[in-house]
């Protein structure tokens, strides 16, 4: 199978699927170009190896056709800034104009395509949509892991134009390898950080990890589905009801396999979901009518920070409060700052998924664990175990 590694682009065009799916601000400058930023290795080494770029991906959920305001010409000069090379823009990612800039570009050079979005071909997955884009390039690299999991043309249909010839960028190698070193060769004591508002999100990975787990630490809005779930008042408390028993079997299952389960002792709790609201902290069993949990407790964030530290491979997925509210972020930070710790020591982190990616640059602790994911959706999905079109189709392509 090829690698983008041992692949001779010389002279060849890169058709190269990437994830600049980026916020704009309302006069559409960029606000965050840290996807494009996760692009631009695999960019700079096609160039360097002698061949041309060709840049395809979506930007938001246009519905009706093209919108300026999700235009993806507003990123060519950020593009073209961080890679150094001359950018030219297809005002359509198929057609004629496509077709002739791919044709006349040069070595060294990138052409950006418009939002394949404005085709809903795209995201129908249509085959015939799939192969106009092929006819743009000579090689096909996927490097948007964060669309993996999607059956979209450009994701999980084109390969099949490109036999023998697709590959995966180097964003999406690291991906798959830091997902496979936490999920087929954990280091233990292994200790997964499960948090965020439900247990009906996270269900699919919690019962998929507990066969590999050492430790599970739950926090969030989750962690009161499962402290109801054993019996204790949780007041205000976000609880789905319909996932109590659910809470209940994943508890029982845990503790047949072996598998340490620390729910936050005690809460900080609310009587309003605010960041100005009363708090005090309570028993996480023990919560007052009127109250509600926004953050794990002092005990809770002792016996957390003493187990991540002992790990020595952990993967963070949702935080322990609500973080965004600075007076109920503690315990979200003590986490961070646990699995720093952790790292520093050789432990392997792996973070994940929105909100802890967010809660990772609030707490400006990017270059302190081992790798912070891209994918959202994706990355559960490979947690979960399951097989995600954009990497099976590359897969079955090179057979």
């Amino acid at each position: 199978m090829h690698t983008i590694n041992n692949f001779d682009f010389s002279q060849k065009r890169a058709l190269i699927r990437v994830d600049f799916n980026v916020p704009l601000k309302e006069n559409f400058e960029i606000s965050d170009d840290s996807r494009i930023r996760a692009a631009i290795p695999t960019i700079k080494h096609v160039i360097k190896r002698g061949g041309s770029v060709i840049l395809m991906s979506h930007l938001g959920r246009p519905k009706n056709g093209p919108e300026e305001k999700f235009s993806l010409k507003h990123l060519t000069n950020r593009i073209a800034e961080l890679t150094g090379a001359s950018v030219d823009f297809a005002e359509n990612c198929i057609g004629d104009e496509a077709v002739e800039k791919s044709k006349k570009l040069k070595p060294g050079n990138i052409l950006l395509l418009e939002n394949l979005r404005f085709h809903d071909e795209e995201t129908k997955g249509e085959v015939a949509f799939a192969e106009k884009l092929a006819q743009l390039g000579d090689v096909y690299i996927n490097d948007a892991f964060g669309t993996a999991h999607r059956e979209h043309a450009s994701t999980a249909v084109i390969a099949r134009f490109f036999k023998n010839n697709c590959m995966f960028g180097l964003l999406m190698q690291r991906e798959i390898d830091s997902v496979e070193q936490v999920m087929q060769n954990p280091q233990k004591p292994f200790t997964a950080v499960i948090g965020g508002a439900k247990v009906s999100s996270k269900i699919g990975i919690i019962e998929n990890l507990l066969n590999k787990l050492d430790n599970l630490i739950i926090g969030g809005g989750m962690a009161y589905t499962f402290i109801k779930a054993q019996g204790g008042d949780v007041g205000d408390s976000l609880v789905e009801e319909e996932h109590l028993e659910t809470a209940k079997k994943v508890m029982k299952a845990a503790d047949k396999k072996g598998v340490r389960i620390l729910l936050p002792e005690d809460s900080a709790v609310a009587n309003t979901f605010s960041n100005e609201a009363a708090k005090k902290i309570v028993d996480s069993n023990d919560i007052p009518s009127g109250w509600m949990g926004l953050d794990i407790g002092p005990r809770a964030m002792g016996h957390n920070t003493l187990c991540l530290e002992e790990s020595k491979t952990i993967l963070w997925n949702g935080p322990m409060g609500v973080f965004e509210f600075d007076n109920f972020a503690e315990g979200t930070k003590s986490a961070a700052f646990a699995i720093v710790s952790a790292t520093e020591r050789g432990a392997y982190s792996l973070v994940g998924g929105g909100d802890s990616v967010a809660a990772v640059n609030k707490f400006n602790i990017q270059e302190h664990v081992s790798y912070v994911s891209t994918g959202g959706g994706a990355l559960l999905e490979l947690i979960e175990g399951k097989k995600l079109p954009g990497i099976v189709t590359i897969e079955k392509a090179n057979e």
